[in-house]
């Protein structure tokens, strides 16, 4: 069994955590400097990934070889196949026609390209996240503004940065359910310190999104809606996730903010006009549709939501012990959800990954004591989103009426727009594994750590380099929830708030990851070159947002320790 080695290079911390980023640095030069396409800065990233491996980590050839086939089968599936599956079911209502008919009903209730950003990218797209995850609400919503008239950059640009403030209780809560796992720090606490990291940045996301579409001025015409909006998701996020728990936080959060925003198109409309042309096209005014064509057009989205929904509660569902008494809601979960679940373990494979599956041994301070690294790959196809977005795109289609010819035709097109995107995943996810095994995010976590007095604040930019690594705040939680805690203990730090801080600030890694770029720009139709524009626009407002999140961490560690 091979022992990771933190300090790889003369025993220096320093020079150890420079040599763990040059994949880090060979990304951000081929994206920002160069501007490479995803795919290529994805490859070359992961080369250089395997360069300081083998040569700087002395990691065995066939470990390494087989945690970059481990991260790539990840990235495939369940990731990619979320992506794919969505990007699916979009087309199947783009091609009968039916996205029309969406497009001019939430242009009947208002045709402002900002309200359309809000009640879409932010308020719909948490929804998505809280149920499914994983990419789906990118995927869903910049696919639906692109159909809307935004432009592909423009549609990708607002979606990443929308899709920060539900990330951390995505998918039913799993990345604070992670964190509990991982840690053993308790659930409610974990949930409640979030909450309160969290929904600060929640209330002026919304405002932050809509300045960023069109500066002071743009914002000022809409300042009601980005207002309200903020205030029904941030106080409906702070109130579940302190008194309630992670698991429900974002779908009524987001439930809040629809509402709101439905019930204000409903009474008031911006007085001004903004023109927001460079960035969308012009589009005619929406026709009036009877409603049962109306209905029947978002039947795909609604069916997406109505299965999403049952995979996310399914996968959560926990039958109270043998022998206690059941509450009317419980009872009601064994007979809904129960099955589901039933279903989902049946249909569940673990393989323990040939070459890999502890043959790795962590070391401390990463972990208390030597510990046998697991590489167990879950190959959930019943439980996984994707297929959720799958089963909803094969009942639209018999719903809509699509040709057996359309079908196919849409399908191979779907596969041949997102070839190059599922590399991108693949390899990024291959590079982050590779990392993991390796020990370099290791190391830089150790240099993290290292910041003493300004830990907390690091803290979060910790969560925030692992999710830009691999794409997930479950994944970041899974790879430095310990090292949070235990370099909590050592400065006397509150470790339930640092681990805390891991997943907050990991929710603004996640616009500059490539695996959301791959994501947003597959779903959009964007062109190649614009994938490294698109990371130099994100990253900025990455940093803003990660640094706030750090700032208020501070805030609590050093001032409201209450």
């Amino acid at each position: 069994m091979w022992e990771q080695n933190y300090l790889p290079v003369a025993g220096n911390l320093g020079f150890s955590a420079l040599a763990a980023a040059v994949p880090v640095f060979t990304l951000l030069y081929l994206l920002g400097v160069k501007r490479r396409p995803a795919w290529i800065a994805g490859l070359c990233g992961l080369g250089a990934a395997a360069l300081v491996a083998g040569l700087v980590y002395r990691m065995p050839m066939t470990a390494l070889a087989s945690s970059i086939g481990f991260g790539a089968a990840f990235g495939l599936f369940p990731i990619g196949w979320v992506v794919f599956c969505a990007v699916f079911l979009y087309r199947i209502t783009l091609v009968t026609g039916k996205f029309e008919i969406v497009k001019d009903s939430v242009g009947g209730l208002t045709s402002d390209r900002r309200l359309q950003a809000l009640l879409i990218a932010f308020a719909f797209g948490a929804f998505i996240e809280g149920a499914a995850g994983f990419g789906t609400p990118v995927a869903v919503a910049a696919a639906m503004l692109t159909g809307l008239g935004f432009s592909p950059f423009y549609a990708a640009g607002i979606c990443l940065l929308a899709n920060t403030a539900p990330v951390a209780f995505g998918s039913i809560g799993t990345p604070i359910l992670t964190l509990h796992a991982v840690t053993g720090l308790p659930m409610d606490r974990l949930s409640a310190d979030v909450g309160r990291i969290c929904a600060p940045v929640s209330l002026i996301v919304p405002a932050y999104l809509l300045a960023v579409m069109g500066g002071w001025k743009g914002l000022k015409g809409v300042l009601p809606a980005a207002v309200l909006c903020g205030v029904s998701f941030a106080v409906t996020q702070f109130l579940v996730s302190n008194y309630l728990g992670p698991q429900l936080t974002d779908i009524l959060s987001s439930l809040a903010a629809i509402g709101t925003l439905v019930a204000l198109f409903l009474v008031w409309s911006p007085r001004d006009r903004f023109d927001f042309s460079d960035h969308a096209e012009a589009s005619a005014p929406p026709r009036k549709h009877p409603t049962g064509k109306v209905a029947l057009a978002w039947a795909p989205y609604l069916i997406l939501v109505v299965f999403v929904l049952l995979w996310g509660l399914g996968k959560a569902y926990n039958p109270p012990p043998p022998g206690a008494e059941r509450t009317l809601t419980q009872a009601a979960g064994a007979a809904t959800l129960g099955p589901l679940k039933t279903l989902f373990n049946a249909g569940m494979v673990d393989v323990r990954w040939p070459g890999l599956h502890q043959r790795v041994l962590q070391a401390a301070p990463v972990v208390p004591k030597p510990t046998p690294y697991n590489a167990v790959y879950r190959f959930e196809w019943l439980a996984a989103s994707g297929t959720a977005c799958l089963l909803a795109a094969l009942l639209s289609a018999l719903l809509l009426r699509m040709s057996l010819a359309q079908f196919w035709r849409t399908l191979l097109e779907t596969a041949r727009q997102l070839s190059l995107s599922l590399l991108t995943i693949a390899s990024v996810l291959a590079l982050a594994f590779l990392m993991n095994y390796s020990g370099a995010t290791a190391t830089l976590g150790l240099a993290f750590a290292a910041t003493g007095v300004l830990f907390p604040f690091f803290s979060a930019l910790l969560g925030w380099l692992g999710v830009f690594l691999t794409g997930s705040d479950t994944s970041a939680n899974a790879l430095f929830g310990n090292l949070q805690v235990v370099t909590a203990g050592r400065l006397g730090l509150d470790p339930i708030l640092m681990a805390a801080a891991n997943s907050s600030g990991g929710v603004m890694g996640k616009m500059i990851s490539l695996q959301s770029i791959a994501v947003a720009a597959a779903a959009t139709g964007m062109k190649r070159e614009n994938e490294s524009r698109l990371f130099r626009f994100t990253l900025r407002h990455s940093v803003i947002l990660a640094t706030v999140i750090g700032l208020i961490t501070m805030l609590y560690a050093y001032v409201l320790k209450w």
